[in-house]
Order: C-alpha cells, then structure tokens, then sequence
C-alpha cells in the first residue's frame, strides 16, 4: 500500500509537470492546457487551516522542546477529530495543518469539535502549555494533486484566514463556506470587515463551545 501511495502521488506530479512544460512552449494553447488540468485535477473540495495563536511568542520563550512538545501534543489531540468527520490532512507544517473535506459542514463541524477538545485539554494546563486553536475555511474547485497538496483561490482563502486573521478558539469561513453550510443546526455567521484574496466576504462562526 505505502508503494502504491508513492506511485500514485508521483503519477500526478509528473502529468503536472508535463503540463505545465507543455504551457511554456513558445505559441502554446494555454487556454486548451489550462482546461485539461482542470479536467484531471480539478475536484470540490472543503479545505481547512489551522494555527496556534501566539506560538512563535512562546516557541522564543520557551525554546524549540517546547516547540515540539506542543506540535505532538496538537497532532496527538486533533487528528482522531478530524478522522472522525472524514477530514483528509495534507500536510503538517511547523505549527499548521492542511485538511480537506467533501463538504464545508462537515469541516465547520471538525473545526467546532476540534475547538471543543482544545478547551477541554487547556482546561488543565499553564497558560504556557494551553493550545489555542485558529481556523480557517474555504469551498470550492480546487486542483487536487495526489494526497499532498490543493490549489485554488479558496485555498489562498482559508490560509489567510487559519493563519493570519483568526485569534485562538475562532473559526473563519468565506463566503462559499457559508452558502455550502446554508442552515447548519447550531452556528451563525458574523461578517467580518477582513476579506482574503480569493474570496468575496469572510465570516466568523458562532457555535457552542
């Protein structure tokens, strides 16, 4: 299985590159390339970012154990949550992860889940070990290569917001992800005056914690 995992992944990558190569010669059809990377890559997808607030402050602090303590303890926390709900993790990078999802309720419902568990497990801890989560949401078409990465507009959305807009224990969505999520039990959404490029309106979700 690990062998036909890495065969698949690079069999993207590779029809990538060749596209792409393809795309860069001289009096290319870029329109006509674009349409058949859509075709092979394209999917629809629900793609969420997650941040620890405050961690490079605490990461200087605290040093670089520390650092990897609360990595593990994050990853030990959150990735049974978003198997739960049949997220997909991408990647893990430093203090963030990338999950997708088929569809934006089903993230927004991780997203509160997981919030729920941080308070749970902060609920014991110093304020120096507490994890204090952010999230960002994005929906929409994005380019799906293998199981290591996704591209897209939606995509640049929901980083932004995850890693750069939401404070400890927020939620951020686009505005796909409300339209998708239309009349999920249990959340609102609180426009917000900070807009990511990519997308047409941000939102900050209401739910219990």
């Amino acid at each position: 299985m690990p062998f036909t995992t890495q065969v698949g992944a690079g069999a993207s990558h590779d029809r990538l590159e060749k596209l792409l190569e393809e795309r860069l010669k001289p009096g290319a059809d870029k329109a006509a390339v674009d349409r058949r990377v859509w075709d092979l890559f394209g999917e629809e997808w629900a793609v969420m970012f997650t941040d620890l607030a405050g961690f490079s402050r605490r990461v200087s602090e605290f040093g670089i154990i520390h650092f990897l303590q609360i990595i593990h303890e994050a990853e030990r926390i959150f990735v049974p949550c978003i198997d739960q709900y049949d997220g997909i993790l991408l990647k893990l990078e430093g203090d963030s992860m990338m999950v997708i999802f088929r569809k934006a309720a089903r993230a927004i419902e991780c997203a509160a889940a997981m919030q729920r568990i941080a308070k749970a497990y902060n609920a014991d801890q110093s304020d120096a070990e507490k994890i204090l989560l952010c999230v960002g949401l994005g929906f929409g078409e994005v380019l799906r290569i293998g199981d290591h990465d996704v591209f897209g507009a939606e995509v640049n959305a929901a980083s932004k917001l995850g890693e750069d807009t939401a404070k400890g224990s927020e939620i951020l969505v686009t505005d796909s992800v409300k339209k998708a999520a239309a009349g999920l039990p249990g959340v609102s959404f609180v426009r917000i005056p900070t807009i990511p490029p990519g997308a047409k309106a941000a939102f900050r979700v209401r739910y219990a914690l």
